[in-house]
C-alpha cells in the first residue's frame, strides 16, 4: 500500500465496509463474553469483558500478519467417510460443538436450576471462576478470529487496512460491551434469546467444518428479526398490566390469579 492510496475514496470506502463487517461479525463474541462473564461477581466483569476482547484483537492481528499459515488451514489432513478434513474444518467443527455444548447448558440452568443455587453476577461466591472464564473466551476467540480474518482478507487487498479495521471494531465493541452485556443479563427472555443465537452460531460453525455451506446473511437477518420482536414485546409488556384471565366454573364467572 503506497502514500498515494491513502488519498483515494477506495480506501476509506474499503476501510468502512471491513469495519461495518468485523462489528457485524463481532456481535456474536460480544454476547458470548457478555453471558460468560455475567456468571463472575459484578466487580470482575468489566476486567473479564476488556481482557476477552482485548485478546480476540491480539489474535486477529496476529492471524492476520500470520495469513499465509492461516490459508495453509485449507489443506487436508485426513479424511472421515470420504471427505477431506482441513485445519479449518477441525477449528470450525471444535467450536461449534462447544457453542451447542455451552448453550445448551447455559440455557439448562437458566430454566432449570433454582436461582439462589447460581451465584452468578450478584452472588458472593459460587460464580464461575476468572481464569476459566477466560479461557472459555479465549477459545471461542480462536473460532471468531478465523472467520474474522478470512473475511477481512477477502474484502479487502491492503494488510494496512485490514488492521485499521479490527482496531476500529474492536475499540467500538469496548466501548459498548458493558451495556450489552448489562442488557443481557438484566432481561432474562434476551438472555435466552442470546444462548440461542450463539447455538445458532454453533450449528452453523459445525454444518461448515463439515462441508456444507450456510448464507450467514439468512442467519443474521434470522437474528436481526427476532431481536425486533424481542424488542417490541419488552416495550408492550412494560407498558400495560398482566392480563387478567377469567373461567365459567357451573355458569358462574371465576377470575383466575396471575
Amino acid at each position: 500500500m503506497d502514500f498515494h492510496s491513502l488519498f483515494e475514496t477506495e480506501t476509506y470506502v474499503s476501510l468502512l465496509t471491513l469495519t461495518a463487517m468485523e462489528i457485524v461479525l463481532g456481535i456474536d463474541n460480544i454476547v458470548f463474553i457478555s453471558i460468560l462473564t455475567g456468571r463472575l461477581p459484578t466487580a470482575q466483569q468489566p476486567a473479564a469483558r476488556r481482557l476477552g476482547l482485548s485478546l480476540a484483537l491480539i489474535l486477529r492481528l496476529g492471524l492476520l500478519l500470520a495469513i499465509s499459515w492461516v490459508m495453509s488451514l485449507t489443506a487436508p489432513f485426513f479424511s472421515v467417510l470420504g471427505k477431506a478434513i482441513s485445519g479449518r474444518d477441525l477449528i470450525l467443527l471444535g467450536g461449534g460443538l462447544f457453542l451447542i455444548a455451552k448453550s445448551t447448558h447455559e440455557i439448562y440452568e437458566k430454566l432449570e436450576v433454582p436461582q439462589e443455587s447460581e451465584g452468578g453476577a450478584h452472588g458472593g461466591g459460587g460464580g464461575a471462576a476468572f481464569g476459566w472464564t477466560i479461557v472459555q473466551i479465549l477459545l471461542l476467540d480462536i473460532v471468531f478470529s478465523l472467520d474474522s480474518v478470512v473475511t477481512a482478507v477477502g474484502m479487502a487487498s491492503h494488510v494496512p487496512i485490514m488492521v485499521a479495521a479490527m482496531v476500529i471494531a474492536v475499540g467500538v465493541m469496548l466501548v459498548f460491551a458493558g451495556q450489552v452485556g448489562d442488557f443481557v443479563n438484566h432481561h432474562p427472555s434476551m438472555k435466552i434469546l442470546a444462548l440461542s443465537f450463539l447455538m445458532l452460531i454453533g450449528v452453523m460453525l459445525t454444518v461448515e467444518g463439515w462441508g456444507g455451506h450456510v448464507s450467514k446473511g439468512y442467519v443474521y437477518t434470522a437474528m436481526a428479526f427476532a431481536l425486533l420482536v424481542e424488542v417490541l414485546n419488552m416495550r408492550f409488556r412494560s407498558r400495560r398490566k398482566p392480563v387478567a384471565l377469567h373461567t365459567r366454573f357451573d355458569g358462574e364467572e371465576t377470575k383466575l390469579p396471575d
